[in-house]
């Protein structure tokens, strides 16, 4: 029996066909590389790309509908994140407003080096219809489109003005995708005519296609490099970054630590590498930090970077690594980053380097007192994680701290806690004790506010059967609580933890400590004098939450806070836990300076003290050549 050469479809058929039977594969494990599509649906997409996923039908490429495309995006990254980058989804948008609604979602899926596909409707490629609704009229640049704002947030993007043309772009997004040195958002721009038109593709295009997600190992003149520079070291410290989780090399790290005795230090993608009991785990580094790690950092002669970009949270904005003598060594599958800081690079992926690394340091230990010293500082920092999480008083109502030791005695080590903005990230890096591999979830890469709910749902998507926590402040849900739909429409048992603390708080931390004296970050009424700082504004946020459909469990008090995360735990829909908390700070502060320029010149007296301070600190920046 013959097999036709051509099959006569849609662009947009084509597409959908073509990304149904697309696949990674690492370690002999296949994944779908596009495991679904998130829509919303406009005249720029509604007959393409809409007519084919009709009749493409579920099977062949599941559905998801959504409310707001920043959070479809936002979706697919936390679906991405928890599959360790070797599935992803697609979004498509009409033209418009949909379009440059994914560029925030773009950004932060490229930031953080995670893979997303969108697929934005654009204007006619015949120009046939000149103007049309929403279309943006450059006057010196006609092929100008909004879909142009994703350029520069996206890892590869082309505009596919022609049917022929959609089959090298398809095959390049699919490339960049399942790269791990290259992966983050990819963008098609389809006109909404393009999509529509007709063309007899190849049979070899729309077959099943298998793309290896490579491990490459270290060069060996670069990882005999770094065989000098450890053994010469008297107090390495190691940095696992987020490229830990996603190459699964937590055991070659924790195999690296026990034959060695280097302790190892986490950014905020990075933590949970080592459980936070294992002796030479020393928490989260730089301005989130804690004690023992920060005191490590400031003393470490070598610093082993793995799968880290080395932001400025992590080092104390050029601060915290003072050791004069200092030098660094970097696995990272990215060139671009194993370079930072003048580092002695080791271009390789996180587990094939470890496990290379481990081999040839065969016999070699750091110092007994150096491992009793960050031992020792491990634990007096873990007495300060347990006094800040202890409740003395079951009744009284929770501080922030007790909010998360209430759910730290509440979940499991398959569970994940999700956050991006707001106070959380420093109290959580500083204090959550991670137990499993994926249950620290916090982006902060574009630490975007929104990101939590929706990511839960994408969390829950690749992992049907595991608890998902979106932790979110109040400023946080007023951004994006839209998401709440789709998890009640799609029975998704994700938990919401919304503390009420009526306004940017962690904003108007910062403010304070800048010189800006908090200016517009409460939720309040305007007093008298035209500022925020009347009552606070009289909103019901979990009525809000169980209007679009949550099951609410409202908190006063630890006990209940703690009787309610267990309630919402053990239930099979979508949950939200609402506590207003005790706004007394009882996070340890910052053991890390942090670089936000305050004003040179100013005549209040909170802002001359806060530049006073600013002097003081960047006196201490280091450029590492």
């Amino acid at each position: 029996m013959s097999h036709p050469t051509s099959v006569r479809l849609t662009v947009a058929q084509a597409l959908v066909r073509f990304l149904s039977v697309q696949y990674t594969e690492r370690d002999g494990v296949r994944h779908r590389l596009i495991a679904g599509t998130w829509g919303i649906f406009g005249h720029g997409n509604v007959a393409g790309i809409g007519q084919a996923l009709v009749e493409a039908g579920e099977d062949a490429m599941p559905f998801h509908q959504g409310r707001n495309e920043q959070a479809m995006v936002h979706a697919a990254v936390g679906h991405a994140r928890q599959l360790d980058r070797l599935s992803a989804q697609a979004v498509t948008t009409s033209i418009g407003p949909g379009a440059t609604n994914l560029v925030t979602g773009a950004a932060l899926a490229t930031i953080n080096r995670l893979p997303v596909l969108l697929l934005p409707g654009d204007y006619f490629a015949t120009r046939s219809a000149d103007p049309l609704l929403q279309q943006l009229e450059h006057p010196t640049e006609a092929d100008v489109s909004v879909n142009d704002t994703l350029r520069p947030v996206s890892r590869y993007f082309d505009r596919v003005t022609r049917p022929e043309a959609l089959i090298p772009s398809a095959l390049q997004a699919m490339r960049v995708l399942s790269d791990p040195a290259e992966t983050g958002a990819v963008t098609l721009a389809l006109p909404q005519d393009v999509q529509a038109e007709a063309y007899d593709w190849p049979a070899e295009f729309l077959t099943e296609r298998v793309w290896h997600v490579r491990r490459p190992a270290p060069d060996p003149v670069e990882l005999a490099e770094a065989v000098r520079a450890v053994r010469a070291a008297s107090r390495p410290l190691v940095i696992a970054g987020g490229g830990v989780h996603h190459s699964e090399a937590e055991e070659a790290l924790r195999a690296l630590a026990e034959a060695t005795g280097i302790p190892v230090a986490s950014t905020q993608a990075g933590k949970g590498s080592l459980r936070y009991d294992h002796p030479a785990d020393l928490g989260g580094i730089g301005h989130t930090g804690t004690a023992v790690c920060d005191d490590i950092a400031r003393t470490a002669d070598l610093v082993i970077g793995v799968g880290t970009r080395y932001s400025d949270f992590t080092t104390a904005s050029a601060t915290l690594f003072q050791n004069p003598d200092v030098r660094f060594v970097n696995l990272n599958i990215t060139a671009f980053d194993a370079h930072k800081l003048a580092a002695r690079t080791v271009v390789c992926d996180a587990r094939t380097g470890l496990q290379a690394l481990t081999a040839a340091l065969e016999g070699h230990r750091v110092d007994p007192a150096y491992e009793s010293e960050y031992r020792a500082g491990k634990d007096r920092w873990e007495r300060v994680v347990s006094a800040a999480y202890r409740a003395d008083d079951e009744n009284a109502v929770p501080t922030q701290t007790q909010l998360l030791g209430a759910l730290d005695s509440v979940v499991g080590e398959d569970d994940v806690v999700i956050n991006a903005a707001g106070s959380l990230p420093g109290d959580l890096h500083k204090l959550w004790r991670a137990r499993g591999r994926r249950q620290y979830h916090l982006e902060y890469g574009y630490s975007c506010m929104g990101y939590e709910i929706p990511a839960a749902i994408g969390v829950q998507h690749a992992t049907p059967d595991t608890p998902v926590w979106a932790l979110v402040g109040d400023g946080t849900y007023l951004m994006m609580p839209t998401e709440i739909v789709t998890a009640v429409q799609e029975g998704l048992p994700v938990n919401l933890v919304l503390v009420q603390n009526h306004g940017y708080a962690s904003i108007g931390g910062l403010s304070e400590a800048v010189g800006g004296e908090r200016f517009g970050t409460p939720y309040r009424f305007r007093a008298v004098d035209g500022t925020f700082t009347g009552a606070p504004l009289p909103v019901d946020l979990a009525a809000n939450a169980a209007s679009l459909g949550m099951d609410v469990l409202r908190a006063k008090t630890v006990r209940e806070l703690r009787e309610a995360l267990a309630t919402a735990r053990a239930s099979d829909r979508p949950t939200c836990v609402y506590v207003e908390t005790d706004p007394t700070p009882t996070a340890p502060p910052a053991e890390a300076w942090w670089d936000v320029p305050v004003a040179e010149v100013a005549s209040r007296e909170a802002a001359l003290r806060a530049r006073e301070e600013y002097d003081r600190q960047v006196a201490a920046r280091r450029h590492h050549l």
